[in-house]
Parts: structure tokens; C-alpha cells; sequence
């Protein structure tokens, strides 16, 4: 038995979709979701659904009954995911989870984005547990760019911080692809993983790429950090949420998203995707 968690999520339903892929008959998969109703797709496929929250310890231990496996998805609520975590792992143990493969972030031990702290933190709960374990350290999501392309299109700029800093930034689905590979193939515990793209572009790259498919003028235009948090603010993001994206450019800038070691390829295979055909699917 398999079980993921966070699988109404993008990142977690897509690793059940490349198990089941894989091979993996839906009976033994199981998707923790706090909704089901957003994972009906996952129910009709056979795969077990299984209701919990990581902020509700109760419903854990029966969510993870009988796994052999698990796929721990960090969860979202930023300030809080240690403690969740936490909480995961606990019932795991109780569970008698034979395997626990976390989805941490690129470096965790040594980048100085933010998130990192939590993601290291919670590999140490992971760590510290006893039970076998494996660190998909995945860098940044492509979807992180692609999914917020409307501004720039309407504005003709994209706006950032992060100077002439290179990210190797992949596709959710290759991450999710490598996770179901070590779910699925002998030899991972232990292992810690630094996943990233195959190639790396900095922001004047991105612009001119989704100029180019579009049609449409878009420049990069590079802002002093606290300028960066003001736009957006501006644009009416949320305070919180502009330092989050101002702190993530300034790892951008540093490299600390930057890493030519190939091991998502090696993992899964074959290239990751690249920008190109990642904006291409925007656009669409």
C-alpha cells in the first residue's frame, strides 16, 4: 500500500497519476485528501480516498493504516508545516509506515530561500522518527512562472528582483514523476535528492520567451527588492505574500535555485520539460 498525502493537491494527484502509470493497481494506492469531493476523479479510478487534515491529529492514524509507503507532500500553510508535519510523521510511526519519502525544496540544508527553514526542519522530524526515509528535494516549479502569466501579457513586463539570477526550474509533473519512481524501485532509503531542471533561465530569458510564443512585447524589468513588495502590493497581492515572492527572487539572485546536477533527469529518465513548452501550455 502506497499512500499519498495532499492528493487533491497538484503535486500530489500527479504522483498518483504517474503510479498508477507505473503500474501500481489502484487498490493499493491510497489519496489523503481533506475534501473528497475534490478527488472524486481519484475515486473513479479505484484508488482508496481517505479523509484527514494534517491540522486535525485524530484523523491521521487511520489514513495512513496499512502503509507500506508514504508520500509525505509538504503542506501549504506557511508558519505552520512543522507542526503538521509533525503530526504526520507521529501517526506514521504508529502506522508502522515502512518508508516515508518527503518533498522538501532544492538545498534545504544551505539555501537561504525562507521557505527552506520549515523544509529542513521537517526532514530533521522526518530523520529523527526512525523510520526509513527519502528527500525529494525539489527545486522550483516552471508553473511557479506559467501560472502567473496574465500581468505581464497586460502590462508588457514581467516584474522581479532577481537581477540576472538562473533558476533550474522543472514541471510538477517531473517532480511527481520522480517520486513515484522511488515509491515504486528499490535502492532510495537514505538517499536525499537535489531535484531541478535540466537548464536554467534567468527573468529576462522568461520574458522573452513568452514574448516571442505570444506576439506581445513582454521585457523583464529588474526592481531593487522593496520596489519589487511595493508593485505588488500595489497589484493588490497581499503584504505577506509580496516579501514571500520578493524573498524567493533574492534566492534566485544568489543561485540558490540554480543546479546543474541532473538528478530529477537521471531519476526519472528522460528530460525534464522545458520552458518552452511549459509556456506554450499557458498560452493555450
Amino acid at each position: 500500500m502506497i499512500v499519498v498525502t495532499g492528493a487533491s493537491g497538484p503535486l500530489g494527484r500527479l504522483a498518483i497519476e504517474h503510479l498508477l502509470a507505473r503500474g501500481v493497481p489502484a487498490a493499493e494506492l491510497a489519496a489523503v485528501v481533506r475534501d473528497p469531493a475534490k478527488a472524486a476523479d481519484l475515486a473513479a479510478k479505484g484508488v482508496q480516498l481517505r479523509q484527514a487534515d494534517y491540522d486535525k491529529p485524530e484523523t491521521l492514524p487511520a489514513a495512513l493504516a496499512g502503509a507500506d509507503k508514504l508520500l509525505l507532500v509538504s503542506g501549504n500553510a506557511i508558519g505552520q508545516r512543522v507542526a503538521q508535519h509533525t503530526r504526520v510523521v507521529e501517526a506514521a510511526k504508529t502506522a508502522g509506515v515502512g518508508l516515508i519519502a518527503y518533498t522538501s525544496i532544492l538545498r534545504a540544508d544551505s539555501s537561504g530561500v525562507g521557505l527552506a527553514v520549515e523544509h529542513l526542519a521537517s526532514e530533521n522530524v522526518v530523520r529523527d522518527s526512525g523510520i526509513p526515509f527519502v528527500m525529494l528535494r525539489n527545486g522550483w516549479y516552471l508553473e511557479n512562472y506559467t501560472e502567473h502569466l496574465a500581468p505581464a501579457l497586460e502590462h508588457g513586463a514581467w516584474l522581479g528582483s532577481a537581477g540576472t539570477g538562473r533558476a533550474a526550474a522543472a514541471a510538477r509533473t517531473d517532480y511527481a514523476e520522480a517520486a513515484a519512481v522511488v515509491l515504486t524501485t528499490e535502492g532510495h532509503s537514505g538517499k536525499v535528492y537535489e531535484l531541478a531542471g535540466d537548464t536554467s533561465f534567468d527573468y529576462s530569458e522568461l520574458a522573452a520567451e513568452v514574448a516571442a510564443q505570444s506576439g506581445k512585447t513582454v521585457v523583464y524589468r529588474d526592481l531593487p527588492s522593496a520596489d519589487h513588495i511595493a508593485a505588488l502590493t500595489a497589484a493588490g497581492v497581499p503584504q505577506f505574500m509580496a516579501e514571500l515572492m520578493a524573498d524567493w527572487d533574492a534566492g534566485v539572485a544568489r543561485g540558490d535555485l540554480e543546479d546543474d546536477g541532473k538528478e530529477l533527469h537521471k531519476l526519472i529518465g528522460r528530460d525534464t520539460t522545458p520552458l518552452s513548452e511549459a509556456v506554450t501550455a499557458a498560452l493555450k
